[in-house]
């Protein structure tokens, strides 16, 4: 069996820290980039931040749409990243937000997670809105290849409270969702390992107890990871990331894009070594 993504996730952390980079070729950032929106300068742009994060942060997720907006070409210059990704320590998670049933979900766990998978990743983001069991046999041949799954719980984006914070039983929609990885982990977790291989999407500018999320906060024996977009651009302060998760601080992947990502090439760097340093200190204190 190989080393779980749960183990592997927390080498990182030990090593680079909880900073993951998106990797988001916006049509405007290329144009900031003085990159033309073409398949030249997605390359150019995807390549230049992958170069910038390895050796400073222990997780990239490049934003697949903005690959699949350039057609055939576009994916493959993500089956380049990927590949060129895999050659260093950095994990990737590959922002697909698949999720369906059967041998559909079959066919998308084969291109991103198999064996012979031509987008080479270490971890997916899925959508469990086709009932979170429509997941588990994804979730088992995942536990075999030593990959893992974000799974969206908690989104920041307003539309999903509707669902979000509906009720089923006296749990929330995301409630009954981060309880199921959680059980899921607990039985899974690779012997001595800090944090599962099944985390969770919770936004970082949400009001986790308006979802039911509170004991995010108050439980530190927890092992879900928490995959938090939300920070930076879209108003979430990495110094608050202690205060934001409180006792689950510890097994949270901040995610930034834009806030970095728009320091251009010649800065983006330093600008991952500044938000380093701001979430450390965030953590630090929280």
């Amino acid at each position: 069996m190989p080393s779980s993504f749960g183990s592997r996730l927390q080498k990182g952390f030990d090593k680079y820290g909880q900073l993951c980079v998106g990797i988001d070729p916006h049509a405007s950032l290329l144009e900031e980039w003085a990159l033309e929106d073409t398949v030249d300068g997605l390359k150019s742009f995807s390549f230049a931040v992958l170069e910038a994060a390895v050796d400073r942060v222990a997780v990239i997720k490049p934003q697949v749409s903005f690959f699949e907006r350039h057609g055939s070409r576009g994916f493959a210059v993500l089956e380049e990243l990927a590949q060129k990704a895999a050659e260093s320590e950095i994990l990737v998670i590959m922002d697909a937000k698949r999720g369906d049933i059967g041998s559909t979900m079959d066919g998308y766990f084969d291109a991103w997670l198999g064996k012979t998978a031509p987008f080479m990743c270490d971890a997916l983001t899925v959508s469990p809105y086709l009932g979170f069991d429509s997941l588990k046999e994804v979730m088992s041949e995942s536990l075999e290849r030593g990959k893992g799954l974000f799974v969206l719980a908690a989104t920041s984006n307003p539309e999903g409270r509707q669902v979000q914070r509906a009720k089923t039983g006296e749990l929330s929609v995301a409630a009954d969702i981060y309880s199921s990885l959680e059980a899921a982990n607990k039985v899974n977790v690779e012997a001595n390992s800090r944090i599962g291989s099944f985390g969770a999407v919770v936004g970082a500018t949400l009001n986790l107890s308006a979802f039911g999320l509170g004991s995010i906060q108050s439980d530190a024996s927890q092992l879900t990871p928490l995959l938090a977009p939300g920070f930076g651009a879209q108003g979430a302060k990495l110094s608050d990331a202690g205060d934001l998760f409180g006792a689950s601080a510890h097994r949270l992947l901040a995610s930034v894009s834009r806030s970095v990502l728009a320091a251009g090439s010649a800065q983006i760097a330093n600008a991952i070594d500044s938000a380093k340093a701001e979430l450390a200190a965030g953590l630090s204190h929280g």
